[in-house]
């Protein structure tokens, strides 16, 4: 059975875009000096939200903003209690997290009296696909790249937004400037306080975003710990792009290749338990390769600098 198909590559695609979207979130806060690991936690109740706001006002795009205001709410509480009443970012990402997965399942059973799963996203709720009338027509390029969700095409259109964002505008500079050294940039007039609120909002929006695209296109309804991981997989994604749009882009797509190709294993007769854990493995080994890599390279300059 051939596995490297169209739509496998199509798949790859539509699979690397939530995790995407938390890549381009956690490369922007790592760009400010934040670690953002409460980033599964807003996908999964921005997920929550998406749908159940298209579901109560029977547009899609309500839905899909509501998604990104509960990220941008979800993101600004955590930087409340981070920045403002100094908790540890890591604790408060964790309890971010556990209400993402506990919190939703709570406001679930309570909304639909009692199912842990809510179906409400229908064909006419789905977040719409688009199909490019000159890329359509190109034989197997427009069958892999054509056909694909409104935030697919956004998402990669991000990348190059954010690439911008980061090193062509004055607030890039303030957030990488933050980043770097807070003080510095305090001491020539910066409001470090809201340059951090303004990347960790960023973030919670993308990461609302990716959450929609889960529940509003997806899995066309939300269920319980349904983002599966992504989150931290974007973190580890960002790692392996060495904090850069670009190089998180390529690592998204590098895991969406892992969990698509466990995807067609799958359904060739093997057994699902022996490859569900192709994703995390592929995981594990790009971040052996890229600290291998980050390691010659620290080499390198040392031994430059010796000379």
């Amino acid at each position: 059975m051939n596995i490297f198909t169209t739509d496998f590559f199509f798949s790859i695609i539509r699979i690397a875009t939530p995790i995407l979207f938390a890549t381009l979130a956690a490369v922007i806060g790592e760009k400010g000096g934040i670690s953002n690991i409460g980033l599964e936690g807003i996908m999964m109740m921005s997920a929550l939200f998406g749908s159940l706001g298209a579901y109560w006002s029977g547009n899609w795009f309500v839905g899909l903003l509501l998604a990104m205001a509960v990220g941008l709410a979800e993101a600004l509480l955590m930087g409340f209690f981070a920045f403002n009443l100094k908790t540890d970012i890591i604790l408060t990402g964790t309890a971010i997290n556990m209400i993402g997965s506990g919190g939703t399942l709570f406001l679930v059973k309570i909304i639909t009296g009692g199912a842990s799963t809510t179906n409400l996203i229908t064909k006419s709720l789905q977040i719409p696909s688009i199909n490019i009338p000159g890329l359509k027509s190109i034989p197997v390029i427009g069958a892999v790249l054509s056909g694909h969700s409104l935030l697919t095409y956004l998402g990669f259109l991000f990348v190059f937004l954010t690439w911008v964002l980061l090193y062509k505008t004055p607030l890039g500079l303030n957030i990488r400037s933050v980043g770097e050294n807070a003080n510095a940039a305090s001491s020539v007039g910066v409001s470090v306080m809201r340059i951090r609120y303004i990347t960790i909002g960023i973030g919670g929006v993308l990461a609302g975003m990716g959450g929609a695209f889960m529940s509003m296109y997806y899995a066309m309804g939300w269920s319980q710990d349904m983002v599966a991981g992504r989150g931290f997989i974007a973190l580890a994604a960002q790692s392996m792009g060495n904090g850069e749009p670009l190089g998180g882009m390529l690592a998204a797509l590098v895991f969406g290749f892992a969990q698509a190709l466990g995807i067609k294993v799958s359904a060739t007769g093997v057994d699902s338990n022996l490859v569900a854990p192709i994703p995390y493995i592929v995981t594990i080994l790009a971040l052996v390769i890229f600290a291998l890599n980050q390691r010659r390279k620290e080499k390198k300059r040392y031994a430059t600098a010796l000379k």
